[in-house]
């Protein structure tokens, strides 16, 4: 009964997400909903005990992100870096490679350690413009963003910086190069099928444009006002590199933890820099980038400065807050005795990677957080999969590999934070684009399992 009710929670919130219904509004609900048919008794206390607790914890740390990121994404639309940069991608690319060019563009930021959702501000702006010169609809933009942020430089490309390629190494003792040879295989499958098959959905809309009667639309900036290209992509290349540079000083000035006295306090203020060096980090480089972004665009900007910041706190306020929900839903699932038993029958496969692989990315589902499902699963069977690993003779590496891109397949159902924020941010439903999100999704699962059939074909990690 307690897995039943488990799913029944996890279905709603997926038929309301998939529906266009606020999930700040129905999240708590669906998290409850496992609750009120098992042990209703205790619906107060998991409420403000985990579900708001969790929540606020995703807010707290998160927000100042989102609302950073936002306005650099404004600026550099409304600046007119976004269009300078469409112009010259197209000029050197062409109309025909729009698709890969949005991609690569994501992966670079990504890779360059910043966080996916900053990327999604950040890229929308020329996303739009250069799939409305290249007659592209735009449902076919968040697939194409989730291909460049969401997939293979998020945890399956060897040494990114993303949180899920970082989570494994304090349970397998790895770095984030582990099984370089492995990763670089999954990150070409992931790749070249997903532009394969975005471009075959491009191919199959000729004739259908870029559509109208869109929300969410960046500004458009007359021809004659635009940045020369050479200097409009220094705020987008500034960020992450800052964001290396900024991540090294402050681990040298504040160690891994810091303390500090001050007088209106009855105790010392102690805090984990560990747990916030890359969090203080791009929050610094997208400071600089955004005064960056205004120095360079200051003519344009003057005039539309006030309301572009108006709706750039919108967008991260929903973005932020249809996140945080998901975070707290996914805390309350993880607590009740049904996504315990899931998780221990998922623990009796044998195969040491198929094991760990769909373990992983089924609680990733559940929870509807890669970074989520990915901590809850090692942190409840870590041990059993190094034991299993040391019995088959499989390499932690490799291990650490294979958790990591599970972590990314199954966790983008429609209730996924990321997927609801790209689809708020683009101003899509998910009736519209998320039929393509789901696409991408299944190819970044079966890349897990091809990486898995190379591994025990070849030996090689």
């Amino acid at each position: 009964m307690a897995v039943i009710a488990n799913l029944m929670g996890l279905a709603f919130l997926m038929l309301v997400a998939y529906s266009g219904f606020s999930v700040i509004l129905f999240a708590p609900l669906a998290a409850l909903i496992p609750v009120i048919l098992t042990h209703p008794s205790q619906v107060p206390e998991i409420f403000t005990g985990i579900y708001m607790e969790k929540m606020v914890y995703f807010v707290k740390l998160y927000f100042p992100l989102f609302l950073l990121g936002a306005v650099f994404g404004k600026l550099i639309e409304l600046s007119g870096c976004a269009q300078s940069i469409v112009s010259a991608i197209i000029g050197v690319m062409g109309r025909g490679r729009t698709i890969l060019a949005v991609v690569l563009v994501c992966a670079l930021l990504t890779y360059g350690g910043v966080s996916l959702f900053v990327v999604v501000f950040a890229v929308y702006p020329f996303a739009a413009e250069m799939f409305r010169q290249a007659g592209i609809p735009k449902r076919l933009i968040p697939a194409t963003l989730a291909l460049g942020a969401f997939s293979f430089t998020m945890d399956a490309l060897p040494g990114t910086p993303q949180i899920q390629n970082i989570i494994p190494t304090t349970f397998f003792g790895t770095t984030a190069w582990a099984a370089p040879v492995l990763g670089c295989i999954g990150s070409i499958f992931i790749l070249t099928t997903g532009i394969g098959y975005l471009t075959w959905r491009a191919r199959r809309a000729a004739g259908e444009g870029y559509g109208t009667g869109h929300i969410q639309e960046p500004e458009e900036v007359p021809a004659t006002a635009l940045i020369h290209p050479g200097i409009a992509i220094l705020p987008l290349i500034t960020v992450p590199v800052c964001n290396l540079l900024l991540g090294t000083v402050i681990r040298g000035r504040f160690g891994p933890t810091s303390t500090l006295v001050l007088p209106g306090l009855n105790s010392p203020l102690r805090t984990n820099v560990s747990s916030v060096v890359s969090v203080w980090a791009l929050e610094g480089a997208l400071l600089i980038g955004i005064a960056m972004a205004a120095a360079m665009g200051f003519s344009e900007l003057r005039s539309k400065i006030a309301e572009g910041s108006k709706l750039a706190v919108g967008g991260a306020l929903l973005a932020t807050m249809n996140t945080g929900s998901e975070y707290g839903f996914g805390s309350v699932i993880s607590a009740l005795p049904g996504f315990v038993a899931v998780r221990d029958a998922l623990g009796t496969i044998s195969h040491p990677l198929l094991n760990a692989a769909i373990t992983t990315t089924t609680l990733a589902g559940i929870t509807g957080s890669a970074s989520g499902g990915l901590g809850i699963a090692l942190a409840a069977m870590s041990t059993h999969f190094v034991a299993t690993a040391h019995a088959a003779g499989i390499p932690l590496e490799v291990m650490h590999r294979v958790t990591a891109m599970a972590s990314g397949g199954m966790d983008d159902l429609p209730h996924n934070g990321a997927v609801i924020t790209v689809l708020a941010v683009t101003g899509l439903t998910h009736r519209q684009s998320y039929m393509d999100i789901f696409a991408i999704t299944i190819l970044k699962t079966v890349a897990v399992f091809v990486v898995i059939f190379v591994y025990s074909v070849t030996g090689v990690s």
